[in-house]
């Protein structure tokens, strides 16, 4: 059973920066892809980042290209999303997910695994 536990929402400047993570148990991850998806109050949820466990490539929405990096610690078995240079719109719920196989594409059918969520509030 995979679980996966976000941390490190909270409220801030825009300008400012949080970096979130995702405990991730339950198994192996040597061959999965992991992502961050995103919701905002009203809106469907998107794709945000994603990462190959292994390997490490990475993959961004236009949206936040440049100003979020996404990582991995192997040994922690934790994903992380540093996000720098937050704007209002950046507001939303962000997910933690994992997929097996190694899939680390944009696609939310494409992740089996969720986490709970944690908020961020960006205001201006």
């Amino acid at each position: 059973q995979v679980q996966l536990v976000e941390s490190g929402g909270g409220l801030v400047q825009a300008g400012g920066s949080l970096r979130l993570s995702c405990a991730a148990s339950g198994r192996t991850f040597f061959n999965y892809g992991m992502g961050w998806f995103r919701q905002a109050p009203g809106k469907e949820r998107e794709f945000v980042a994603s990462i190959r466990w292994i390997g490490g490539s990475t993959s961004y929405a236009d949206s936040v290209k440049g100003r979020f990096t996404i990582s991995r610690d192997s040994a922690k078995n934790t994903l992380y999303l540093q996000m720098d240079s937050l704007k209002p719109e950046d507001t939303a719920v962000y997910y933690c997910a994992a997929a097996s196989g190694g899939y680390y594409g944009r696609s939310m059918a494409g992740y089996a695994y969720w986490g709970q969520g944690t908020q961020v509030t960006v205001s201006s």
